[in-house]
């Protein structure tokens, strides 16, 4: 995501990452890998597990791409890590 940031803002979309680690752990991270995009702590997991992104053991979390329209509706969801390419046809609606 970090290397495709301007894909999204020509697409009108603001890309964050979403984990259970700390704040401060995130802005740690984020600061060494050089994130140009914000990360949110999900320490309950709740939102992992709205969008079924947590692993059958209910702790861990499958890295997913979900991108979610101005409407609210889910526009995109695919597990792994797919490019801006592939994540923005769901946009184009």
């Amino acid at each position: 995501m970090r290397d495709e940031i301007e894909e999204y803002g020509k697409a009108d979309v603001q890309p964050f990452g979403v984990n259970p680690a700390s704040v401060e752990a995130h802005r740690k991270y984020a600061a060494k890998m050089k994130f140009n995009f914000p990360l949110l702590s999900d320490a309950d997991r709740k939102t992992a597990a709205a969008y079924g992104a947590l692993k059958p053991d209910g702790k861990g979390i499958q890295r997913s791409v979900v991108l979610v329209g101005k409407d609210g509706k889910v526009r995109f969801a695919a597990r792994g890590m797919p490019g801006a390419k592939e994540s923005l046809k769901g946009l184009q609606l």
